[in-house]
């Protein structure tokens, strides 16, 4: 029994879910998120009581795996469409900043050029002085753009250079010892 696919989700108001051929759609007040659901889990959804439940249509190993990755997942779109996601973060370097221009972020990371990224749809970038915030309804979007623009500039462990999530603890080297 998946623990995560028997809950019941709960609708909250202003959200609206639908199930048409597979594609389960939710909207709120932030956006509109579609997914394509396999119909190997059955998706219950009690518009009355504002409910959803979850279920295998026949128990197998790869069902009892998909009924609580369909949980999750559905979760998650409720709760980017209501409140949003966002991740932070930093860069630490001589030199090193930000920049948004038009739909592309603009890196000085250290590189002879500057890095350019464009930026998803759907997505919002803030710049503060050293800090940039990713926000937006859903959460693989802004959980994978975050992780591309660190993975520009990976902090290194001796100095602690480059770009990190806040809060994230890097683990710093030890430098090479002079000889006595």
């Amino acid at each position: 029994m998946s623990r995560i696919g028997k809950q019941i989700i709960t609708i909250p108001e202003k959200v609206e879910v639908k199930l048409n051929d597979g594609f389960l759609t939710v909207k709120g007040p932030l956006g509109e998120i579609t997914r394509a659901f396999k119909p190997q889990i059955v998706i219950t959804i009690d518009q009355e009581a504002k409910t959803i439940s979850l279920a295998p249509a026949e128990v197998t190993v790869a069902n009892r795996a998909l009924w609580g990755t369909y949980g999750s997942h559905l979760a998650n779109m409720i709760e980017g469409v209501t409140k949003g996601y966002i991740k932070d973060l930093t860069v630490e370097g001589v030199g090193y900043r930000y920049a948004v221009a038009g739909n592309k972020v603009v890196l000085n990371i250290g590189f002879s050029h500057p890095v350019e990224v464009e930026i998803p749809v759907g997505l919002k970038v803030e710049i503060t002085k050293a800090d940039m915030k990713i926000s937006g309804f859903d959460k693989e979007v802004v959980g994978s753009f975050a992780s591309k623009i660190r993975s520009l500039k990976p902090v290194e462990p001796y100095k602690g250079k480059g770009i990190r999530y806040v809060g994230e603890h890097v683990r710093r080297k030890q430098g090479k010892k002079t000889a006595a």
